[in-house]
């Protein structure tokens, strides 16, 4: 049931709001209704529209059709400056603050105080401490560059920012997304205050657990438009995620059955310096086996190594029997091993790239001859792939920069399906993917270890672990501390295994 706020209490009203980018139509009559004084998610998919709409309110894109009010007044074209005069605030996933700057000046910057050329640093490190004290309880020095701050401390003086320029709204993307528990408590608790003076909080977040816990009112979108505002106290989580995919929740982890085939990837008594020791477990054909560990465990510098880019000291990996020197990537790929890496814009993808071009990158050995590319047929596997990963992009040649994360991560493993590898590691694949990529994601693992291929997930997230592995194995202080399967697989053993807690009886991998 749609949940609207009454109109005297409306900070942003966003009606019929529609906008087409050539062929794709990112929005169409998309509304967005947020009340004073609320904390109000926007939730969905990837390219359901959340950017789009979000960068129509801040005056980047302009809309093809639809009205737009701030406050109760009617406002017309608007550009990022006349917004930021109106009240409305984005505090982004990229903290976009100067690192050489002092506090003070970070959260003055383009409204100094002072008049020209005469800047008063003395008053804008006093009120900026003033209004650091009264909204977040915090005594920061003023004087501090912002590069030696944390990255909990940069969002706060982010939001500070905008409270010295009387903000009505702030517009928050992902916030969470660099923080540890510990600095997202304090984040919440700084955004209820704010609600608590009248301020409207527009919050977007993949994580459904945030919106759940600090949510007043959720607005779903699904394919450029909403589908709905609801309660998040009295509406189930999974209800909202039915909702972004257009399925029941119950199939967010699909169910395979595969026949268990012969050890694929072997891996024994491998050891770093540093990192982990000791470390032995196989993966068998057709089998998807998870990897978790707390921060630092070993478990990132583990999958690493099998893919070369850090060097094991001891122990050794083979693949279908054969022993592997993992002295370099190159080596692992020239040996059947693929890695999705957990950045994928950094080290998944070349976002400057085209679709083609990045799918191609890691097997052009299988589209040329004589020195020369046969396009066609590159063309034909490359349209292939799109078709059978539901990547959504207008075209193979777009740039994978203009992509949504979720599709961006599609290409990332087209990649490497086009390099008909036989061991995948993944590397937090869904993390920042929205939930109906995630489910996406899930059926392509299915379908590779149906085809035979083995699957090493390495995953923080255990509910994950739990709904798509056939056995997760844990790691505690560089060491195995368990491996789970069948009934014994449930998040709450993984949590002890993975803290050092007494837990249930597993037995350690051999």
């Amino acid at each position: 049931m749609t949940v609207q706020p009454a109109a005297a209490e409306i900070a942003i009203s966003m009606t019929g709001i529609s906008k087409r980018f050539g062929p794709v139509q990112a929005l169409h009559d998309a509304d967005l209704q947020v009340a004073r004084g609320t904390i109000h998610g926007l939730v969905g998919q990837n390219g359901a529209g959340k950017s789009t709409i979000i960068k129509v309110l801040a005056g980047i894109l302009k809309p093809d059709s639809g009205t737009i009010a701030v406050n109760g007044e009617t406002v017309g074209p608007l550009t990022p400056s006349s917004v930021e005069r109106l009240g409305v605030h984005f505090i982004h996933q990229d903290r976009l603050l100067v690192p050489t700057a002092t506090v003070g000046e970070a959260v003055f910057l383009r409204h100094e105080l002072g008049f020209v050329p005469f800047v008063s640093r003395r008053s804008m490190n006093k009120r900026a401490a003033e209004l650091l004290k009264r909204y977040f309880d915090l005594e920061l020095p003023v004087g501090i560059l912002v590069q030696d701050l944390t990255t909990a401390q940069q969002k706060i003086v982010q939001i500070t920012r905008a409270l010295a320029q009387k903000a009505s709204v702030l517009v928050l993307d992902e916030p969470t997304a660099a923080l540890v528990k510990r600095e997202v408590d304090s984040l919440f608790a700084v955004l209820r205050r704010l609600r608590d003076d009248g301020i409207a909080v527009i919050f977007i977040s993949h994580y459904m657990q945030e919106i759940e816990q600090l949510c007043d009112r959720v607005t779903v979108m699904r394919n450029g438009t909403d589908v709905g505002t609801v309660d998040p106290a009295e509406t189930p989580i999974d209800e909202i995620i039915a909702m972004m995919i257009a399925r029941d929740v119950g199939e967010m982890f699909p169910k395979r059955s595969v026949e268990i085939g012969a050890p694929m990837l072997e891996v024994s008594h491998l050891g770093m310096a540093g990192g982990f020791e000791d470390i032995s477990f196989s993966v068998r054909r057709g089998e998807i086996v998870g990897l978790t560990g707390l921060l630092g465990s070993g478990a990132k510098e583990i999958v690493q190594c099998l893919f070369g880019l850090e060097r094991a000291e001891r122990g050794s990996v083979k693949v279908e029997g054969k022993t592997l020197s993992l002295s370099s990537p190159v080596h692992a790929v020239q040996g059947g091993i693929a890695m999705l890496p957990e950045d994928r814009r950094a080290h998944g993808v070349a976002i400057d790239l085209s679709v083609r071009e990045n799918i191609s990158l890691a097997s052009l050995g299988r589209y040329s001859g004589n020195g020369f590319v046969k396009r066609g047929l590159e063309n034909q596997a490359i349209d292939g792939l799109i078709r059978e990963l539901s990547i959504k992009t207008p075209g193979r040649d777009t740039l994978v920069r203009q992509l949504s994360g979720g599709n961006q991560q599609k290409v990332a493993i087209a990649k490497w399906l086009s390099c008909q590898s036989r061991v995948y590691i993944l590397d937090e694949p869904t993390v920042a993917v929205d939930v109906g990529a995630k489910v996406e994601i899930y059926n392509l693992l299915n379908r590779l270890a149906g085809e035979g291929a083995a699957i090493l997930l390495l995953s923080s997230d255990l509910l994950e672990l739990v709904g798509v592995c056939d056995r997760v194995l844990v790691v505690y202080r560089g060491r195995l501390s368990g491996e789970f399967s069948g009934a014994d697989l449930d998040g709450d053993r993984l949590l002890a295994a993975s803290s050092g807690a007494r837990g249930p009886k597993a037995e350690a991998s051999s």
